[in-house]
């Protein structure tokens, strides 16, 4: 969770795998395979989402084997407490998306990369050819969650389904069951959160009001 100002949508560009995990203190430094394609031109510096935490990329990519890049990032104490990024092993896999351009079609909804907590998978049930996740999140996160209201879970940005207190629901389409990591995550996994920015400043304005005199 970089101190830029940096935006992303939560539309996942594609998924990476973990490579190499090495903790620097209390922090980590880790390196993700992805594809060629979509990550060619990133330079040294530029904001990349992993699973919804805004990093830095600390140099430009290397090529791993044909048609995939090395990226390496470094994630802060502080990052690793918040996010699952601290959990991080090899193997793992992670959704991966690119800074917002000012040209580019906003398709999801304003996401920051700055992660307010973590959900719990509790289960996933198929509906139809989709797949509907529930999760349940701590007190401080689920009241600002509502039914249709936004969410980034690991930097997907999503419709809230269903909320039930501390539950809530999402439907996953194919579509991005199949491009995101989706696919490898199993109930008790532990996803990162990034709540609608506007209600937390809604949330904010109303306090600041009613503490006027």
């Amino acid at each position: 969770m970089e101190e830029k100002l940096t935006m992303f949508t939560g539309i996942v560009l594609s998924a990476g795998k973990v490579v190499s995990v090495a903790a620097a203190g209390n922090s980590i430094r880790f390196s993700v395979d992805a594809p060629e394609r979509d990550f060619s031109d990133v330079a040294a510096g530029e904001s990349i989402a992993v699973s919804g935490v805004c990093l830095t990329a600390e140099k430009a990519p290397e090529s791993a084997k044909p048609g995939v890049l090395r990226l390496v990032f470094f994630a802060s104490g502080e990052t690793c407490s918040r996010s699952n990024l601290g959990a991080l092993k090899p193997g793992d896999t992670v959704n991966l998306e690119r800074a917002l351009k000012l040209s580019d079609r906003l398709s999801g909804h304003l996401v920051q990369g700055h992660v307010d907590g973590q959900a719990e998978l509790l289960s996933i049930q198929p509906v139809g050819e989709s797949r509907e996740l529930t999760f349940r999140a701590g007190a401080d996160l689920a009241r600002y969650i509502v039914e249709k209201g936004s969410v980034a879970l690991d930097g997907i940005s999503l419709t809230v389904n269903a909320v039930r207190a501390q539950e809530f629901s999402v439907v996953i389409i194919p579509y991005t069951w199949g491009l995101t990591h989706l696919s490898s995550r199993q109930p008790g996994d532990r996803f990162n959160v990034e709540l609608d920015v506007i209600a937390k400043y809604v949330e904010k304005l109303v306090w600041t009001a009613s503490k006027k005199p």
